[in-house]
């Protein structure tokens, strides 16, 4: 547990460190164009970029000059990745070795299982990370090169490449993708980088393991599994939901073809991306619902995502079908979960709840518009929309970021915060060290049900 503890410590710190400097540099006057940002909001934009949230108090597009566009996407690369695995690296790459400490947060980060070559591990993440980015950069340059030509363009096409990718959610335009709703080649490259991004580095490298071996000399470990199935899941049940409902509402006036695509990337978007082609506001509450749920979720171990992870979800659902099924350990795809993660997973069920219930009940108690016009349900659904987004590290509103007061803000800093770094990280870090002894207590039974 000190080993933990130290690291879960460094890892907190390295997160602190990088908002000290973005917003260092972000409060700076070279930074901003349309007037210098006040400290709270250079915290608030440095914590949402180096956090992969979104969220945004000033658009990013009109506000920030062409350095401060550079902070927030150097902060996003660098928060997408880990700022511990970008430090890692560069001592492999110099020759230098590295604590066991250091290699746990790797392990932990990346795979569920030891890995022998490090170096090597973190050398194919870069690659791939760059090549699938490169790739989105060129496709976005080509179809864009007529409306941003020149130099613009090819800064629109990295910014927003390494945004999607990194599952960022920050964008250049006022209106997000919103002007781009019917541009099939936008949509889905957006989306093909954000599931790239949010599936996890160890289920591309088992992808691809897969399509170069035979088939019949290869087998998925249950983790690719539960990832890939959840991921399609949760996809095409938030493509349907959306569709269905906002058929004859919201995309009552856009054709069945735009439609469906509208309805496939807010499903993608949803958990961890923050993009949006469409106005959320106008959403049916059901779906509002839905959305939050999906960012709740969030992406998947390993990735640049954050959110219970869909691995989590997964082994909870599983361990409630168990349970239902009368057994007493939880099986899935002829495999038995360790009883350790499934408390693990419950756990950070239960803490991820009981925070996000904090976080919204302090915004509501905080904030003047709702001491203004008190008794209105709809500050609840927007303000615990707002909270779990930032917690999923999101980025999608509905429109409440820009007016919260310096306390709503800080809030929404500190949700940040701990929706990317982890809740298990921080309860490590803060907790004190476990206590080990060979005594327990008497069992007696509660009624609970």
């Amino acid at each position: 547990m000190r080993l933990r503890l130290k690291t879960s410590i460094l890892i907190l710190l390295s997160y602190v460190a990088a908002i000290t400097l973005g917003t260092i540099l972000l409060v700076l006057p070279v930074s901003s164009a349309g007037g210098k940002l006040s400290l709270i909001d250079s915290i608030f934009t440095a914590t949402s970029g180096i956090c992969v949230t979104g969220l945004v108090v000033v658009p990013t597009g009109t506000h920030f000059t062409l350095f401060g566009k550079l902070v927030i996407l150097v902060l996003i690369q660098l928060g997408g990745l880990g700022i511990m695995t970008f430090s890692i690296l560069m001592f492999l790459s110099m020759g230098f070795g590295i604590s066991s400490s250091h290699r746990w947060v790797i392990q932990e980060s990346f795979t569920h299982t030891p890995t022998p070559d490090l170096f090597s591990l973190l050398k194919s993440i870069f690659i791939f990370t760059f090549l699938v980015e490169l790739v989105g950069a060129i496709i976005f340059f080509f179809h864009w090169h007529k409306d941003f030509p020149g130099i613009q363009g090819v800064f629109y096409s990295i910014f927003h490449s390494i945004s999607a990718f990194c599952n960022a959610g920050f964008s250049l335009f006022d209106k997000s993708f919103g002007d781009y709703r019917g541009d099939t080649v936008i949509n889905l490259t957006l989306a093909f980088l954000i599931i790239l991004g949010g599936i996890g580095f160890f289920v591309i490298y088992e992808l691809y393991d897969y399509l170069r071996r035979k088939p019949k000399r290869f087998r998925f470990s249950t983790h690719s599994k539960m990832v890939i199935l959840t991921t399609i899941c949760l996809i095409l049940f938030g493509m349907v939901l959306i569709y269905a409902v906002e058929y004859h509402n919201h995309l009552l006036n856009f054709p069945s073809p735009q439609k469906l695509l509208m309805s496939f990337f807010q499903s993608v978007t949803a958990r961890t991306a923050g993009f949006n082609t469409v106005d959320l506001t106008l959403f049916h509450t059901s779906v509002l619902f839905m959305l939050i749920i999906f960012m709740f979720v969030g992406a998947s171990p390993g990735s640049c995502g954050g959110g219970v992870k869909t691995t989590t979800f997964a082994v909870l659902i599983t361990l409630m079908w168990n349970r239902l099924m009368g057994r007493d350990t939880v099986n899935v795809f002829k495999r038995t979960i360790p009883q350790e993660l499934v408390r693990k997973a419950v756990s950070i069920f239960v803490i991820a709840v009981s925070f996000i219930t904090l976080i919204t009940f302090l915004l509501l108690i905080t904030q003047p518009e709702v001491k203004i016009n008190p008794g209105s349900e709809g500050y609840f659904l927007k303000y615990l929309f707002e909270t779990v987004s930032a917690f999923g590290t999101v980025g999608l509103s509905l429109g409440v970021t820009a007016d919260l007061n310096w306390l709503g803000k800080l809030l929404i800093i500190i949700t940040m915060y701990v929706g990317r770094v982890g809740l298990l990280t921080v309860a490590y870090g803060v907790a004190r060290e476990k206590l080990v002894g060979p005594y327990q207590f008497a069992e007696e039974n509660v009624m609970v049900g």
